[in-house]
């Protein structure tokens, strides 16, 4: 029996995820992309593995260039998430003009302040998973790390606070 896909979306929404900004510098610029697809896969080594489309940009780059920073999102990067997420965006540097941010030190990619945490990545591999790869991301630094930040979730196709509500709405 065939899985609907508007189904399968639709009852996969009901899982609240923590959002991630992922990003690059190859060289030439900045590329980024929000990621809901992340787990940890390993203490021993540190390793962590993210869905990206397959065939997209952002995936291209990264395995181009083999490293990348992630950035845990806070409630109060919402309107990040949304920039990130849309299709044809610019530049990471120009969608983050009013951002604080720096630069992660062994890759060179964009991380947030003010973010929950934030990694330094090396790629390990790209394994391809359907219309999807995971890559498989070796953890080289925490370069932040804020415990008392309040996290950004995705749930029900939409961002939303610890509560369930959108950031910054009582």
């Amino acid at each position: 029996m065939a899985v609907d896909a508007t189904e399968f979306t639709a009852a996969l929404a009901q899982y609240a995820a923590g959002v991630c900004l992922l990003t690059v510098r190859d060289g030439i610029d900045d590329v980024g992309t929000t990621v809901t697809s992340v787990m940890s896969v390993s203490v021993r080594p540190p390793l962590i593995a993210v869905g990206l489309t397959a065939g997209g940009y952002p995936a291209e780059v990264l395995e181009e260039v083999g490293r990348c920073g992630l950035t845990v999102l806070a409630a109060e990067h919402a309107i990040v998430a949304s920039r990130f997420s849309s299709a044809g965006r610019p530049s990471a540097r120009h969608l983050l003009e009013s951002v604080p941010w720096r630069r992660a030190p062994g890759s060179e990619a964009i991380v947030l302040d003010g973010g929950l945490a934030a990694l330094d990545c090396r790629l390990e591999r790209l394994v391809e998973a359907g219309d999807h790869v995971l890559a498989l991301l070796a953890v080289e630094d925490v370069v932040s790390f804020d415990p008392d930040a309040a996290p950004l979730l995705r749930l029900r196709g939409r961002y939303a606070d610890e509560s369930g509500r959108p950031p910054g709405r009582p």
